[in-house]
């Protein structure tokens, strides 16, 4: 015989299912508004955690300069100045070289190297110099990134291609001096100087181009490092033709510049003292011929060649080549290798020697 539920018994359930009702209709309601509980937020600091822990993609800048690649805060679309720069010892050190765009160091005559300074993306009146005299070969290679020749006086066959051709160019002997001054402290023609708001000024008065298509370079981004390299390369050693003008660079890490000396000399800027250094250390090789018994030159720059290009500490061995139009590019398996942003120095050396015996290079 089954005993009878107390009333106790029965009332507790019935209780509980009441509250079991009211729980499912108050997550109903819940549902129906979109409301729920409060989700506890992070504090200031995790937050700030959190951010850090996030990878950062490098800023890309708005604009940077054509031939540098260094981030500048408008379009560069002045004309580039290509500046013929006295590099004897009687002229070092020269002024306003730290500022230069670009340099090629290339042979003249009896062995010395002259020096093409590009001038865009900086300006005002630094002084620059000391100019010396310009050679077809050094006019094509102004051409080749549009722009304005800059000298004081030319060889013969020089003059010939500015006088027929009727090239742009500001010449402190025919067709500029206005624009050029002499310094009291060195002996001509170690002594001309000139400056950028100068030579806008005589470019401007004599109706000159104001801007040209200048060709831009590939460049790494920040923090990217070279592919396809070769070999390590912290110092590296160039040898033209004379031993007063032996070039050499060592490897900065902390700054990614090639500091560069001249004869194991620091090779200093005379405006500020500042040592002279590039991102992109390149040396290129082609067909140099003599053409008189003073020793004038003719330079290929079109048949293309080998060449070797130092960055980040690191050589890349690749080849050189230029279309009409276009500038001289650097090739790796047919593929453009990219630039560090900065300046770049590149040396036109005779392919009569190997490039090996013009160039020697240590890891460490």
């Amino acid at each position: 015989m089954s005993r009878p539920i107390p009333q106790r018994n029965h009332w507790l359930r019935v209780m509980a299912s009441a509250l079991l009702c009211m729980t499912m209709v108050s997550c109903s309601a819940m549902s129906r508004t979109g409301e729920s509980e409060s989700v506890p937020q992070p504090t200031q600091q995790e937050t700030e955690k959190k951010a850090l822990e996030q990878p950062k993609e490098p800023a890309v800048p708005a604009f940077t300069a054509p031939l540098t690649g260094l981030p500048v805060e408008k379009p560069v679309v002045e004309r580039p100045l290509a500046i013929m720069i006295n590099n004897a010892p009687a002229a070092r050190p020269q002024a306003g070289l730290s500022q230069a765009d670009m340099v090629y160091e290339v042979l003249a005559e009896g062995g010395i190297t002259r020096l093409v300074a590009f001038f865009q993306s900086h300006g005002g009146d630094v002084k620059i110099g000391p100019v010396r005299s310009i050679r077809p070969y050094l006019i094509e290679l102004g051409e080749t990134y549009g722009a304005l020749p800059i000298h004081a006086g030319g060889s013969t066959d020089a003059y010939a291609i500015l006088q027929q051709q009727r090239k742009e160019h500001l010449d402190e002997i025919s067709n500029g001096g206005a624009y050029f001054w002499r310094s009291k402290d060195r002996r001509p023609p170690h002594n001309l100087y000139t400056d950028v708001s100068r030579l806008r000024q005589g470019s401007e008065s004599k109706g000159y181009i104001r801007q040209t298509e200048v060709p831009v370079y590939p460049y790494l981004k920040t923090g990217e490092t070279p592919v396809k390299v070769d070999e390590s390369a912290a110092s590296v050693h160039i040898r033209f033709l004379l031993k007063s003008y032996r070039v050499s660079y060592t490897y900065d890490p902390v700054n990614q510049r090639y500091k560069r000396f001249v004869n194991e000399k620091s090779h200093l800027d005379q405006n500020n003292n500042q040592q002279l250094s590039a991102a992109n250390v390149i040396v290129m090789s082609t067909r140099h011929q003599t053409l008189d018994d003073v020793g004038r030159l003719s330079v290929e720059l079109d048949s293309g060649g080998e060449a070797m290009v130092f960055q980040q500490g690191k050589l890349i061995r690749a080849e050189w080549q230029h279309t009409s139009g276009d500038a001289i590019r650097f090739m790796k398996n047919g593929v453009e290798i990219p630039l560090t942003p900065g300046t770049s120095y590149i040396h036109v050396v005779p392919a009569d020697t190997p490039l090996a015996e013009h160039v020697t290079f240590e890891a460490n």
